[in-house]
């Protein structure tokens, strides 16, 4: 057997080894497409990881700020003055109540002759 100078000895190609060569590229392209698919089905998978936990933020975001408005509303009732606001409901309230007293007091009397 001859020598290639770098390379090594000239080793002669048997059928065996070309067959096992072939056989192990074939195995290569037929599960191409599977790996193919596979990579396919982590991508979506990964996406749907993501869309997830994007749609669970924005709902805790939703509540957090809920809960502010909430709390800055029942700031600002504790805050009015209660005293103001209970003459003015009194005035409202006691409006034409005279006027409603002689309506009835005239109801009364028209029922005894």
């Amino acid at each position: 057997m001859a020598d290639l100078p770098g390379i090594g000895p000239v080793i002669p190609e048997g059928g065996m080894v070309t067959d096992a060569v072939t056989q192990s590229n074939v195995t290569v392209l037929g599960q191409a497409p599977a790996i193919a698919m596979g990579n396919l089905y982590a991508s979506l998978a990964h996406s749907t990881g993501i869309l997830l936990q994007n749609s669970v933020a924005s709902a805790s975001q939703s509540t957090i700020l809920a809960q502010a408005t909430t709390n800055m509303g029942v700031m600002q009732i504790y805050s009015a003055n209660t005293t103001a606001g209970a003459s003015a409901t009194e005035k409202v309230a006691q409006a034409g109540t005279a006027d409603q007293l002689s309506t009835l007091l005239t109801t009364l009397r028209s029922f005894n002759p």
